[in-house]
């Protein structure tokens, strides 16, 4: 589990670190900014839709930062608990299946 037990803490600090980051690189930050809107621009995936996907991408790539920011926009956008439990079964079978086809690649690599 999470060691994070305050998500509103945590988002206030990452918020203050980026801001401090945006002082440091603001070119950097305002490609990234770009990036997300970019990828927010979507014509055929309500808002929803798309933060259902990056909850399911927030788990299999671990980042807390994402998981607060997607659910809190997954909520914003109309996702119930449920629907956001349907997501991480998603996401958790894939991580599965993925370990399970990298298993292959250890049988590949063992040889005879």
């Amino acid at each position: 589990m999470s060691a994070i037990k305050d998500w509103d803490a945590y988002n206030a600090t990452a918020r203050a670190m980026g801001r401090e980051l945006n002082t440091l690189h603001p070119e950097l930050v305002k490609g990234f900014g770009a990036l997300a809107r970019g990828a927010a621009n979507t014509q055929h995936l309500d808002a929803k839709t798309r933060e259902l996907i990056a909850l399911a991408v927030a788990i299999t790539t671990r980042c807390d930062g994402c998981i607060d920011a997607h659910v809190r926009k997954a909520k914003a956008a109309g996702a119930t608990k449920v629907e956001m439990s349907e997501a991480m079964g998603v996401a958790i079978a894939l991580n599965a299946g993925a370990a399970f086809t990298y298993a292959l690649h250890v049988l590949d690599a063992a040889g005879e």
